[in-house]
């Protein structure tokens, strides 16, 4: 089985703001598992595509879900005309062909789906399928990145210890302002008096993080913000639109939010 289909021709813009690409080049040269750490809409994703493109492999992406089983990842028997026939998983699919694997928000899948991972995140680098009785050596290229939000953890949805202590970490926070502004125009098409504009309310709204908001507003808000204006929309309209009804549901602190808006409109 060839997975071609998963290689990423063209270039996925990124723009590093630290030494994230030189640390993934490190830990993919050694075959290290890497965890990506930060907010929603800060990169995260972006960068894995960026990184399988620069490594010129193929990415398998898998988006983790609370009822998401082992069998989904790993793989299982389905009944076809001519009779059970076993299907490998996206896991086991870029085990045996040499892709990375990204588990996009790992957090939100179940512990005990999460550990199907954990033999290949140390130095035996096999995953077993025991409902298909077999052990899968992993491919030379293989390589397992996962992300997760640190400010969703709670008591009952965290990665376990056992787990996070298996994966080298890269912390992503928002770029800064001159750096986020840049990738707005980029992305949105927005001009750079827009972009500055845009880049102003998200820092507002980011402000307002731990005073009724759980997070301000993304990078990805902000673009969506940039290419409603470029569609026609007023940037009131568009800003209240891509950021202030969804990112909270409250009277009040939308109101607040709209205040720090409004400070940054020209």
């Amino acid at each position: 089985m060839s997975l071609d289909s998963y290689r990423i021709i063209a270039e996925p813009y990124y723009q590093p703001h630290g030494n994230e690409i030189e640390i993934f080049t490190a830990a993919y040269a050694e075959r290290l598992p890497v965890m990506l750490k930060g907010p929603t809409g800060c990169g995260k994703t972006r960068f894995v595509e960026h990184m399988a493109w620069r490594l010129g492999r193929p990415l398998v992406t898998v988006a983790a879900h609370e009822d998401m089983t082992a069998a989904d990842l790993a793989g299982r028997y389905l009944l076809e005309p001519q009779g059970t026939v076993w299907h490998d998983g996206p896991l086991t699919q870029a085990v045996r062909h040499g892709a990375i694997c990204y588990l996009d928000e790992i957090v939100e899948a179940r512990q005990d789906t999460t550990v199907v991972i954990h033999p290949l995140t140390d130095a035996r680098r096999i995953l077993p399928l025991e409902k298909h009785n077999e052990i899968v050596p992993a491919h030379t290229d293989f390589q397992l990145t996962i992300s997760y939000n640190p400010g969703y953890q709670s008591a009952v949805k965290d990665l376990k210890e056992s787990t996070k202590q298996r994966f080298l970490a890269i912390d992503f926070s928002y770029p800064p302002p001159q750096i986020e502004s840049a990738i707005v125009v980029r992305e949105s098409g927005a001009d750079s008096s827009l972009a500055d504009i845009l880049v102003a309310i998200g820092q507002r709204s980011r402000n307002l993080q731990g005073h009724g908001l759980d997070e301000g507003a993304s990078t990805r808000m902000l673009i969506h913000a940039g290419r409603l204006v470029r569609g026609g929309v007023p940037l009131g309209a568009a800003v209240q639109s891509s950021i202030v009804l969804p990112i909270t549901d409250n009277p009040d602190v939308r109101a607040a939010l709209r205040a720090a808006i409004e400070a940054c409109m020209p």
